[in-house]
């Protein structure tokens, strides 16, 4: 997903001797990574979240509650989010044959709809 974040219109990444940072360019917010996994349970209704309209997800989450993370599972959730919550990268991915493999190409979001996905976290 790395690749995918870095070549999106509106990330700039700058390098410098020890680090290199992402920045969300409309804000100069800087971009940072996170990995949540779950259990296959909880995986299937991270999916199940991830495939509905934004708006609805958010209404499930407050319904029933967000899925439950765990140290390790099968289920992996990649996100970069901006530190003003104005940008959102998310790509999830399953376990099988000994390597994590993507569920769906990368998804990216803007403005309110960040919102949204700040309830999974």
């Amino acid at each position: 997903m790395a690749a995918a974040v870095s070549s999106y219109n509106n990330i700039n990444i700058k390098k410098s001797l020890f680090s290199t940072k992402a920045i969300y360019t409309p804000t100069g917010s800087p971009v940072k990574a996170i990995v949540m996994e779950y259990s296959p349970t909880e995986g299937q209704k991270i999916e199940h979240l991830l495939e509905m309209p934004l708006d609805k997800m958010a209404a499930e989450i407050e319904r029933k509650g967000k899925p439950a993370s765990g140290a390790n599972g099968n289920v992996r959730l990649e996100l970069c989010i901006s530190d003003d919550r104005q940008f959102c990268a998310l790509q999830l991915s399953r376990f099988t044959d000994f390597n994590y493999r993507p569920l769906f190409e990368p998804r990216f979001y803007e403005g309110n709809d960040v919102e949204y996905l700040t309830k999974l976290l």
